[in-house]
């Protein structure tokens, strides 16, 4: 089975890019299944269901989320309703949504995709390790196939998180910072992993937004109202060939396209 997860899409130019980029990229590589982070595909903050629909319609089985999840209001009946949508699942029980799915595919293939949030330099939610655990005992002899986006600030919080999830996991991408990083490897006992998968918006901005307004915020240390850049954009995700029976993960590679 060969798998795409692409990197947080980050507003109407990281739209653009899916809807531009991804077809293409499904063909070359005979993608059978699609993941997306989306937390950011709606103006830069949060997603609405009129973006999570246009990214479904390009091809997308299931997006996944983080800490702006909550930022457009709407988000919070949809989310219920929707089950290809998913938040961090160490959120509080009482929050809206759940924290993974499992799919059904052909063949009696089930693949579960689990979203985690990192606790460093972020909220402060449940433990994303004990959570781990406790979705695997509920799925983990009952799925073929295993992925998490830990979505993390941290870099030493996501090598952690790969090395506790070794063996135990198909794979685990890591989202957040925007910064597509170069330590894709396949972890000794079988996870494929890589630290941050990048970002899927503009190219020329600062993790997506205009570079001035970033510009002053340092320069002043006064606080600035973000918008999202409009440059040419870029396309990043990560790609892998799995066994659909063993979970064996084959090659893990890195995708960086450019307009």
């Amino acid at each position: 089975m060969r798998i795409l997860m692409i990197a947080d899409i980050v507003g109407n130019v990281g739209l653009r890019a899916v809807k531009e980029c991804l077809q293409g990229i499904k063909e070359e590589l005979k993608i059978d299944f699609v993941i997306a982070n989306a937390e950011n595909v709606s103006d830069g903050k949060g997603i609405t269901k009129s973006a999570a629909k246009e990214l479904f319609s390009c091809g997308i089985d299931v997006l996944t989320t983080g800490n702006h999840v909550w930022d457009k209001k709407e988000i919070f009946d949809y989310i219920s309703n929707e089950n290809r949508i998913i938040r961090p699942a160490n959120y509080p029980p009482e929050v809206p949504g759940k924290g993974y799915v499992v799919c059904e595919l052909g063949n009696n293939i089930k693949l579960a995709v689990i979203n985690l949030m990192g606790r460093v330099f972020m909220a402060e939610i449940d433990c994303p390790f004990r959570k781990a655990d406790e979705i695997l005992r509920e799925i983990g002899d009952k799925t073929d196939i295993i992925l998490v986006d830990f979505h993390a600030e941290a870099t030493s919080e996501k090598m952690a998180m790969g090395w506790y999830l070794d063996g135990r996991v198909t794979a685990l991408f890591g989202t957040h910072t925007h910064v597509q990083t170069a330590d894709e490897r396949i972890l000794p006992k079988g996870t494929a992993y890589i630290t941050d998968i990048g970002m899927t918006g503009p190219r020329d901005s600062v993790i997506g937004i205009e570079v001035d307004i970033i510009l002053r915020k340092f320069i002043t240390a006064l606080p600035q109202k973000f918008k999202v850049a409009c440059t040419p954009y870029q396309f990043n995700a990560v790609f892998i060939d799995v066994d659909e029976f063993s979970g064996k993960v084959f090659e893990i590679t890195r995708i960086f396209d450019m307009e």
